[in-house]
């Protein structure tokens, strides 16, 4: 084979790099529609159905919209006491008629939970106030409630995502931050925040 053979022409080389470039844009492109796939969205509502069978919960939020979340075997339970009848169905106890927040992803059509917190007795605790710092990297917030009083909570993963959505609007507001946290080994950590009006 002769030199001149082995080098190839200049438009095959700039129709070379021109493919290279649309296959990574195509990947790159893929890669943010897989990703974008997998964000945690939070509705808060009340558990209006429960159904085993289907491993679905429908979840009523307060502006009339029904969410109707598949239970996967990763989908973890906060509030509910594993002993409970029904919490060996794959329902994880959860029952009709209970105040909840639900992060869950979003493929295609169906809605898989993520996590399940309950709020209130047994579940969740509330406080409200004024948001002072968000800390990201440190996964902390520190809210100044009406009393004056000052406390800095952790912050779940599934919360950083949920406060990028609602609180980071809500304090550049109003400032204003309804939090629902549970107390573990001595901390505050927060599963969900929303911004107030």
């Amino acid at each position: 084979m002769t030199r001149e053979e082995c080098i190839p022409e200049a438009h095959e080389i700039g129709h070379n790099s021109q493919m290279i470039r649309k296959l990574l844009f195509g990947v790159s492109f893929a890669a943010l529609a897989f990703a974008a796939e997998d964000v945690v969205t939070a509705v808060e509502g009340t558990v209006k159905k429960v159904d085993a069978g289907t491993k679905t919960v429908v979840v009523a939020a307060a502006d009339g919209t029904e969410h109707t979340v598949h239970f996967v075997k990763k989908t973890s339970v906060e509030g509910w006491d594993a002993t409970e009848a029904g919490a060996k169905d794959g329902m994880h106890g959860v029952k009709e008629g209970s105040h909840v927040v639900v992060h869950y992803t979003v493929k295609g059509t169906e809605k898989t939970a993520q996590e399940v917190d309950r709020i209130g007795e047994g579940g969740l605790k509330v406080t409200e106030g004024t948001v002072q710092k968000i800390d990201r990297g440190a996964k902390t917030i520190a809210v100044k409630t009406a009393d004056g009083a000052e406390t800095t909570y952790r912050i779940t993963d599934h919360a950083v995502v949920d406060a990028g959505k609602d609180v980071g609007k809500g304090a550049e507001k109003a400032g204003k931050v309804t939090v629902y946290y549970t107390e573990e080994g001595g901390k505050k950590i927060v599963h969900f925040f929303k911004g107030g009006s």
